[in-house]
């Protein structure tokens, strides 16, 4: 638990389990939580109630050590503006007794041209991925990354991607926060919703669309739809509202889709749109707290 003055509750009596090797994501909107729980993990906060426990250790009593084994990467970094790529990678490695060597972890994040490349010049994206070179380079048991290809253009998070995955591949642990819903699918093992300062929903990516009830999703915009009405037809799971009309969680397509529409035909209802689509993670997201993650 975490309570800042003034009585906000930020983090409200959360359980939670990272597995050995796995990647997992922490998801939730703004201010629901996730940074305060991070941070609490990182040895930024301390919490105001409840056990931590890292690599099975504790920031309590164990700081020096767990230092050594984690790495972490920030939403906001700011490094010295007129140092080198290279000088910043060199500064962090020698933090930590045994690691990574600064030329390795600049070519994992392709900033191997960018060496001798002040901070201050480099893009947005090229700090992001400095960000995570220097979480990588003390080679740690654990890296937390909150948002680490936010900025990035599609090639740059793709070799991000591969460097998590490598990472993972070598048994380590990844906690990862992410606005990306194909990113959190892509790359996490296991996925953690939260809201409110609790944990909501815990599962697979698989398992959470799953939960919708269905695979499939049917958007339809008309001029006046009945709720209960959609929610009655065969194959359809769940309804819920969106901007200019429902989104339909369903079963197999071609039961729902044809009982759909003559539901609608018998309705007299005139379409004015009607697209299907896989269930993603975000449907599960807005179902499980009915706002987006920028919300």
């Amino acid at each position: 638990m975490k309570r800042y003055e003034g009585g906000v509750l930020a983090v409200d009596g959360l359980d939670l389990q990272v597995e050995s090797g796995e990647c997992f994501g922490l998801l939730g909107p703004n201010g629901a939580g996730k940074t305060t729980t991070v941070e609490i993990l990182e040895g930024l906060l301390a919490p105001t109630a409840g056990d931590v426990e890292v690599l099975g250790l504790r920031w309590s009593t164990d700081a020096r050590a767990l230092r050594e084994r984690l790495g972490v990467s920030l939403q906001q970094t700011h490094l010295p503006e007129r140092l080198s790529v290279l000088e910043i990678v060199t500064m962090f490695r020698a933090l930590f007794a045994k690691g990574r060597s600064p030329e390795d972890v600049l070519r994992a994040v392709s900033l191997e041209e960018k060496s001798g490349v002040w901070y201050e010049r480099l893009s947005g994206g090229q700090k992001q991925r400095l960000a995570v070179a220097c979480a990588l380079v003390g080679d740690p048991d654990m890296v937390f990354l909150d948002e680490p290809t936010t900025g990035l253009d599609p090639q740059s998070r793709l070799q991000l991607w591969d460097v998590v995955e490598g990472f993972k591949r070598a048994g380590r642990t990844v906690l990862l926060t992410t606005h990306h819903m194909d990113e959190a699918e892509r790359l996490c093992d296991r996925i953690g919703v939260v809201d409110h300062g609790r944990l909501i929903a815990l599962g697979t990516p698989r398992e959470l669309i799953a939960s919708l009830g269905g695979q499939e999703v049917i958007e339809l915009a008309a001029a006046s739809l009945d709720e209960q009405g959609l929610a009655s037809v065969p194959g359809i799971r769940s309804v819920r509202r969106v901007a200019d009309g429902f989104a339909l969680a369903a079963g197999p397509l071609h039961t729902a889709l044809p009982a759909l529409v003559d539901y609608l035909r018998a309705a007299n209802v005139r379409l004015e749109r009607l697209t299907t689509r896989h269930a993603t993670l975000e449907d599960v997201f807005v179902s499980l707290t009915g706002r987006g993650l920028r919300d």
